[in-house]
């Protein structure tokens, strides 16, 4: 890649998929001439899931590491001799950080609009609505990167076309042109895969992963949310008005068949172990698919690789496998959940509450606190990578669930808080009664202010560890962030301060600046 690293080659194309589950599991072909590609829907299909593939990328640079380790909730962790690590944690400048993040945003954007470009010639005269599927699920893709990039960044390059030529020094765009395309984007999507919309137990399991008519709609109301929140308006750039995103969230809730799976811990596989409710259980509205069957192999993206950089560091306690201690969990969150509530130990590994403080090393752990995550912890045992000839490092394969069926919920309340109360109270006491799996932990909502506290106050015990607490801070406003963000330790170690000048956004990446010959402008503060 050349220049601001979103150019792939544009007489092949590249289609060694990097997960193979579900309707990813594809034959591998090493290349297609362009010429000869684009014909059938069958090659359209497979373009489509080369777009798809980029949402497998992860690691150390992943949206929900990065973000929850700029929270509250994390500390950045890692060893004591890891870089770039600690410098989310304090909003400190780092060589070329968030490289990998902005690299991978742009590759599926290109991919999709490569897709996008090239569809309308592909023979799809005996199935047109196949296209207008592939064509919604290849709108989704595009505003889901996009969404990831904007919020990370803030203004960034509007492309949507494949770049030819030299044109490689794009100028950002405001963000509100960014918003503008993926309310469009997503709009559009919500249209094209209606006529293909089923109920959760109707899908087909091979299917599992694709964008749906309801992923889309979730989408959008997150998307809303955000936006109103973080720059203070009430509607999106293009006019989507909050009584829309009300309406499209009411009918994931309604129609989707997805719903709750009845007990916290099931959710996780460290947490429930046999008791596990499945990679693509029906609270996973839209989840990414990985896998082991990359079986070592660095040079594809099957596995999960997020999930080893938040394992235990360097240590077996069993059912917990090794990892690399990135994100260490910050005590005020643990001691925030109140007693009953079973996603206190569904979220996080306490060492000392589990009996490991006789057998648990520090070792050159930074940032120790004494809390792991669980969520997404890897598991020992029989099925762990490492016994079955791949790499614990990048071979697991718990999914990623991106929006799951209780943040719907809670977007609902938020949204109808103040339109319809009743309606609002129903969501949040869904979520409460199956967390303290009883009827007798309720809180009342109240409309205004209050009630945005309560479910922020929720979302953040229910979704935390998810990729969701620091994009809920930043829609409260800098203020809001800031007081939960700063961390007046003591210990250096642990000292945080929130600078509001970065309006929360993340660093550019220095390389990027210097090939796009100065046109890209780093963010403040940094």
């Amino acid at each position: 890649m050349k220049k601001i690293n979103i150019i792939v080659l544009l007489t092949l194309v590249s289609l060694q998929f990097s997960c193979s589950k579900s309707f990813l599991e594809r034959t591998p072909i090493d290349a297609k001439v362009e010429s000869d590609f684009y014909k059938t829907p069958d090659d359209a299909f497979e373009a489509l899931v080369s777009a798809y593939s980029m949402l497998d990328v992860s690691g150390d640079n992943s949206i929900i590491l990065s973000s929850e380790i700029a929270s509250d909730d994390c500390f950045g962790g890692a060893g004591t001799a890891d870089n770039g690590v600690v410098q989310w944690d304090r909003f400190a400048s780092y060589n070329d950080h968030n490289a990998e993040a902005w690299k991978k945003y742009y590759e599926g954007i290109y991919r999709t609009n490569q897709f996008l470009k090239k569809v309308d010639g592909v023979d799809f005269s005996t199935n047109p609505d196949l296209k207008k599927q592939y064509i919604g699920e290849a709108k989704f893709l595009r505003a889901y990167y996009y969404f990831d990039l904007v919020r990370m960044f803030g203004h960034v390059p509007l492309i949507t076309e494949p770049i030819e030529g030299d044109n490689y020094a794009i100028a950002q765009a405001s963000p509100d042109s960014v918003y503008t395309l993926i309310s469009s984007d997503l709009q559009e999507a919500i249209t094209d895969l209606t006529p293909s919309a089923v109920p959760y137990n109707q899908i087909n399991a091979a299917d599992y992963g694709r964008a749906t008519k309801w992923a889309a709609e979730a989408l959008m109301g997150r998307v809303f949310l955000y936006y109103t929140g973080y720059y203070s308006k009430t509607a999106l750039p293009d006019g989507y008005t909050k009584d829309q995103a009300t309406a499209a969230i009411d009918d994931v809730i309604s129609s989707s068949g997805y719903g709750l799976v009845a007990h916290f811990k099931d959710l996780w596989r460290a947490a429930s172990l046999t008791d596990f409710a499945g990679q693509n259980n029906k609270e996973a509205v839209f989840a990414i698919q990985y896998t082991s069957a990359g079986k070592g192999d660095w040079n594809l993206q099957n596995g999960n690789r997020f999930q080893v950089m938040i394992g235990i560091r360097n240590q077996v306690l069993d059912p917990y496998y090794k990892g690399w201690g990135f994100g260490t969990v910050n005590p005020a969150l643990w001691n925030d959940y109140k007693d009953g509530d079973t996603r206190k130990t569904a979220t996080i590994i306490s060492i000392a509450d589990e009996g490991y403080t006789g057998t648990y090393a520090v070792g050159d752990q930074s940032q120790y606190t004494g809390y792991f995550w669980k969520k997404y912890q890897p598991v020992g045992g029989a099925d762990r990578p490492d016994a079955n000839g791949g790499d614990f490092q990048i071979d697991n394969y718990d999914n990623y669930v991106v929006i799951r069926f209780a943040d719907v919920l809670l977007m609902g309340a938020e949204l109808n808080l103040d339109k319809n109360l009743s309606k609002a109270q129903g969501y949040l006491n869904q979520v409460r009664d199956r967390a303290f799996e009883d009827t007798q932990h309720r809180v009342t909502l109240a409309a205004g202010a209050q009630g945005i506290k309560t479910i922020m106050e929720e979302r953040r015990l229910e979704l935390a560890l998810e990729g969701q607490r620091y994009w809920d801070l930043l829609r409260q406003g800098m203020t809001v962030a800031k007081a939960a963000i700063d961390n007046n330790s003591t210990d250096p170690d642990f000292q945080v301060s929130f600078p509001t000048a970065t309006e929360g956004l993340f660093e550019i990446p220095q390389t990027q600046i210097g090939l796009s010959n100065g046109t890209l402008v780093q963010n403040p503060g940094y």
